[in-house]
């Protein structure tokens, strides 16, 4: 079965072996975790400690999962304040705590990887005893695959599901045909808003990630910190981290830029690889109407027609999304809570919530954007 060891850096990590072991999306590449902790997004002083879980058998490494030690909940997009606050109430301590999730990225995917399914049950059990013999108030695996409840042994860990929104190329030519698929009303909608920008005399430029500048990075960063500035918040990622996977890997980078002119207004930025495109970060100098739709949305639905890619999720919430496409689909993340009384109350929470859940996802279903016999 091998040796289970919980690093206290991704840094000294064999990055092929952890690549080839978890290559189910681009979040999950050595390169992205290191360059999180190289560019001090992570570490001392964010309440994120990188604590990553490898499993060695004859000097290789047989199995992993991205393991950190949370101070909060910040960045996480499972929502547990409530729970801390309930904690906080009795007079417990809700932090620190461990989650295997990808920091900042509400993406699915595997979180356990093992050669076979007694090492990533190893390695769940493994969190589930850090985080009981140290005292902490739980373990978290967030965003995983439905398929990976199987490596929960104990059930004491709590499923609770979510929802999120993707859009999927049906084979498109063009993004007309896609048009030609939905309702009149949601069909029209978008063409308005397309014909704005168009009005606007708005220029956008696609860039993948090799022939993406350092001007083009300090644009889109400066844009990346009104989008925080804008909601009253701080950006969670530095300048340097932008740099840092631009260089460790191009090849799953887009940045889409809007001109006015010769000057750039407007910026997002996507991470992709050949089956999937994941929106990530969106921001503008000025407002512009329809700008977020079209750099954020038609410009990423653009891109997968013309590299054939399947999908196209855009992010965590963001009911207005439906209209421009996108289909719901559940996301999933299991919970270990130590303290019983409370592992109780959360249950019954985690029960009700489910059923809000499946209501809400039965609505936006009854809402989809595509045609029918009723809405052609």
């Amino acid at each position: 079965m091998g040796r289970l060891e919980f690093q206290s850096s991704f840094k000294n990590i064999n990055q092929k072996e952890w690549n080839d072991l978890t290559k189910s999306n681009p979040f999950l590449r050595l390169e992205f975790f290191q360059s999180l902790e190289a560019s001090k997004s992570i570490g001392e002083g964010t309440g994120w400690h990188p604590f990553p879980a490898i499993v060695i058998d004859q000097g290789s490494l047989v199995g992993a999962s991205p393991i950190f030690l949370k101070e909060h909940s910040y960045g996480e997009y499972v929502f547990d304040w409530s729970w801390a606050e309930a904690y906080q109430k009795y007079g417990k301590n809700y932090y620190p705590k461990i989650a295997s999730c990808i920091p900042f990225t509400p993406a699915t995917g595997s979180r356990i990887f093992g050669l076979d399914l007694s090492i990533k049950k190893n390695i769940v059990v493994q969190i589930e005893e850090l985080a009981y013999e140290n005292k902490m108030s739980s373990s978290h695996i967030l965003f995983c695959n439905e398929s990976e409840k199987d490596i929960f042994g104990d059930p004491k860990w709590m499923l609770r599901e979510g929802v999120q929104f993707k859009w999927f190329n049906k084979n498109y030519n063009n993004f007309a045909e896609f048009l030609s698929q939905l309702s009149h009303d949601k069909r029209k909608k978008i063409k308005q808003e397309r014909k704005k920008i168009h009005d606007l005399g708005l220029k956008i430029k696609k860039i993948k990630g090799p022939e993406i500048s350092e001007s083009d990075l300090d644009f889109f960063y400066a844009c990346y910190c009104n989008t925080y500035q804008d909601h009253h918040s701080h950006p969670y990622l530095t300048r340097i981290f932008f740099s840092l996977i631009k260089e460790s890997m191009p090849e799953n980078l887009l940045l889409i830029l809007a001109y006015e002119g010769d000057h750039p207004v407007a910026a997002s930025f996507f991470i992709y690889d050949d089956k999937n495109l994941y929106g990530r970060y969106w921001g503008s100098k000025s407002f512009y109407p329809g700008l977020h739709f079209e750099l954020s949305y038609y410009q990423g639905q653009e891109f997968c027609i013309e590299n054939r890619i399947v999908s196209f999720e855009g992010g965590a919430q963001g009911e207005h999304k439906l209209a421009r496409g996108f289909e719901p689909f559940n996301t999933f993340s299991f919970h270990r809570i130590f303290d019983e009384k409370f592992e109780l109350a959360i249950k019954d929470f985690l029960r009700r919530e489910k059923t809000g859940i499946d209501q809400y996802t039965n609505e936006l279903n009854e809402r989809a954007p595509y045609k029918t016999e009723l809405n052609i």
